[in-house]
């Protein structure tokens, strides 16, 4: 498909180019990948100017899924270049999804569920709930858990084969890094070969979290990348076949890899509480989002983050409000986290069997974009909220 092919160099030349500089990379996942030398595009500029071409041969030809792809890459492009669109703009070009958040009761609603999760394990809500919660799920160490990481996720993999129809085969490399940025786990990769990264500054070992991290980042994300690749390769796709966390598919990857234990542990209680505290915080996460992109103050928004989780410490908050509101990579990416496990969770938990299995098989038959997912289940919650009420 000569449209999607000269997309795809675009982003190759653009992806060469921020790494030569020494830049947060364009491609985080090669479907597709390929022998051919990249050539870094001369700038950002030359970028921009090709994909406005090409965006335009997309919307001739009624190329949408192209012309969704090239419309994200171009926002997230202007903003690299110092445009700062409103965020409701910005994560609609980007996501694909709003950014209208969720009231106020409803938080707090997931927020009690979590709660009574929480207090189910024995540990109190407060102060000292994630330190008490790691003890309750037994500590580990790093070596242990690299080398448990793919027993975990076999124990787990043929329930969520069976779920979501995937046969394909993937190979994992696992690596150590000690970097100052947000994330504890992080995969990566191309075609069948998937790179697991651990942040030793931000992860936390225990018997419950190897486990969360393992579902998430293997099956969630890795054979979900390598189920892709495989389709990629025996048919001549009409979607990009790379992927950016900048992309409207990241709501979906996010979603169901956050939500994978309601899916294949629905009876696991440690586990499931992992998954309800990760639910609640997302929402909240998104609450400190909205407000510190439309201007609310920085003490406020401090103070609302530690009356809705006592457990967060000053440089958890602070790290949300500045990796939400400074960086435009994360002012977009960070979003699909709380719309995509809003999203999957509501179906864990109130969609039929039946629903279920549709949307999962075809979360792996390509990347999904919101509005797709949405017509998997058109009576599923408005992905990214209806509207943010603070509370008085």
């Amino acid at each position: 498909m000569p449209l999607r092919d000269d997309v795809e160099q675009v982003i190759r030349f653009w992806d060469a180019h921020e790494r030569a500089r020494g830049a947060r990379p364009i491609i985080d996942y090669d479907f597709a990948p390929t022998t051919a030398d990249i050539i870094p595009a001369p700038s950002r500029l030359d970028v921009y100017d090709r994909f406005t071409t090409l965006l335009a041969e997309a919307q001739a030809q009624g190329a949408d899924r192209i012309a969704e792809v090239v419309t994200a890459h171009l926002a997230y492009l202007r903003s690299v270049l110092g445009e700062r669109p409103p965020l409701e703009q910005y994560i609609r070009e980007t996501q694909g999804c709003s950014a209208a958040g969720w009231p106020a009761d409803y938080i707090t609603a997931i927020g009690d569920r979590a709660r009574a999760a929480i207090e189910g394990q024995g540990v109190r809500w407060g102060p000292r709930t994630d330190e008490e919660l790691i003890q309750v799920e037994k500590p580990i160490d790093l070596n242990d858990a690299r080398d448990r990481v793919l027993d975990v996720a076999a124990e787990a993999e043929p329930t969520f084969r069976a779920l979501t129809g995937s046969t394909s085969t993937y190979d994992v490399t696992i690596e150590i890094h000690d970097v100052d940025d947000y994330w504890a786990y992080w995969v990566d990769g191309a075609g069948n070969n998937v790179r697991l990264r651990f942040n030793t500054r931000q992860a936390t070992f225990t018997e419950v979290r190897l486990k969360h991290f393992v579902l998430h980042e293997i099956l969630g994300h890795g054979l979900q990348c390598a189920t892709y690749a495989d389709i990629a390769a025996a048919t001549d796709v009409d979607w990009i076949r790379l992927s950016s966390v900048n992309l409207p598919y990241q709501v979906l990857l996010e979603g169901l890899a956050q939500a994978i234990p309601l899916f294949v542990a629905p009876d696991d209680a440690p586990l499931i509480t992992r998954v309800r505290i990760e639910h609640y915080q997302q929402l909240v996460r998104a609450e400190l989002h909205i407000m510190i992109n439309t201007g609310t103050p920085v003490a406020e928004c401090a103070a609302h983050a530690r009356r809705r989780i006592p457990w967060w410490t000053s440089n958890d908050i602070a790290n949300e409000l500045t990796d939400r509101s400074t960086d435009p990579f994360l002012r977009s990416y960070l979003w699909a986290y709380p719309a995509g496990i809003d999203w999957f969770a509501a179906l864990a938990d109130t969609a039929n069997q039946a629903t279920i299995g549709r949307v999962l098989r075809g979360t792996f038959e390509r990347p999904l974009s919101p509005t797709d997912l949405a017509a998997l289940w058109p009576d599923g919650p408005v992905i990214g909220g209806t509207g943010r009420v603070l509370p008085n």
